[in-house]
Formats: structure tokens, C-alpha cells, sequence
């Protein structure tokens, strides 16, 4: 349920700076366009001054809202990014142990997905961190999932989405023992200050 909220979190900031960048571009460009004839009262360089200072001020002003908007989740997203590095594991690598029991526990087969969101068929050769590390994964056996170098390098430092999680929690039912546990990502907790 956490690694949901923080996937839908994640792409909803996503998408609202996107929109905010397209919607300050657009501010910027239609107060350029030509809707009252700026008018030059004298000649030269004061005429020029003038036509100038009043496109300036008419895009400062179509571009002030969406510019605070963006520098607010531009902050968001810096807080987030500095929790995330409060959060990172201690321990990067993922114990021997731990590999051979990951591994083990895959059959030495990729568990990543591949065409039509099936699991991936390659021999696994990477312990993954199914949450990634850089955002505050945890090293630990929840948190390893058996990868091909083609699948790790594919998914990279990227929030598996919550169809994901499901998906390969789903799929492991089918080769994990009864009492293995079937569950995928976990994060570290902020440390306490």
C-alpha cells in the first residue's frame, strides 16, 4: 500500500510539472502575440525601449502564476529527493546470503516482466533492488527481485508502478514455497533526528 501512495505521488508531481512548464510556455508565447499593436509615439533607440519594456512586462505578468506554481513543486521535489537520500540503506549490496536465497527462491530465473507482462524467461544474473536503493529501498530479501542485465538496466532507478508489484507478487505464488513469502519492495524508514 506504501510503495502505491508513493508511485501515485511521484507521477502526479510528475505530470503537474509538466503541465506547469507547458502552461508557463504557452502563457510566455500568447502574451507575445500580436493581440494590441504596441505603438511607437517617437523614433529610435526610446521607440524600440518602449515596444520592449511593454512585451517584458506583459510576459512577466501572463508568466508570474504559472512561474510560483513551478518553483513550489520544484521545493516539492527537492524535499522529496533529500528524504529519499535520508533514507538510503547503509548498506548498498546485497549480502551473499541473500543473493543465494534470492536466487533460490527464483529458480535462478529472471522475475522481472518481459513481452505482455509476462515473467521474463533469461537466467538471472543481478540481485535488484525491486524498490530502488537511490530512493530509499531497502537491502534486504523483501526487497530482491532475480534480474537479467537486460531487465535491470531497463527498469534502472525507476518506482516499479503498483501493477507491477502485484503482478510479480502474483507470479511468485506459482514457484514459492508455501512458507516463503511472496510479498515485493520494501522501503527504509526516515532515520529519527
Amino acid at each position: 500500500m506504501e510503495l502505491k501512495r508513493i508511485y501515485w505521488t511521484r507521477q502526479t508531481l510528475k505530470m503537474a510539472y509538466i503541465a506547469t512548464t507547458v502552461w508557463l510556455f504557452a502563457s510566455a508565447v500568447g502574451a507575445l502575440t500580436p493581440g494590441k499593436a504596441v505603438t511607437a509615439d517617437g523614433a529610435g533607440i526610446s521607440a524600440v525601449t518602449g515596444v520592449l519594456r511593454g512585451m517584458l512586462d506583459r510576459v512577466l505578468g501572463a508568466a508570474a502564476v504559472p512561474s510560483l506554481i513551478l518553483v513550489v513543486l520544484i521545493i516539492v521535489a527537492a524535499i522529496i529527493r533529500s528524504q529519499d537520500v535520508r533514507r538510503r540503506d547503509p548498506i548498498r549490496r546485497f549480502s551473499r546470503q541473500q543473493r543465494r536465497e534470492g536466487m533460490a527462491r527464483a529458480a535462478g530465473v529472471c522475475e522481472m516482466e518481459a513481452r505482455f507482462r509476462r515473467r521474463c524467461s533469461r537466467p538471472a544474473e543481478h540481485g535488484d533492488h525491486f524498490y530502488p536503493w537511490s530512493k530509499g529501498g531497502s537491502t534486504s530479501l523483501r526487497n530482491f527481485v532475480a534480474a537479467c542485465a537486460r531487465c535491470n538496466r531497463g527498469k534502472g532507478a525507476r518506482i516499479p508502478s503498483p501493477g507491477q508489484q502485484s503482478r510479480i507478487e502474483r507470479r511468485r505464488r506459482d514457484y514459492v514455497t508455501p512458507a516463503g513469502s511472496v510479498a515485493v519492495g520494501e522501503r527504509q524508514p526516515l532515520p529519527r533526528v
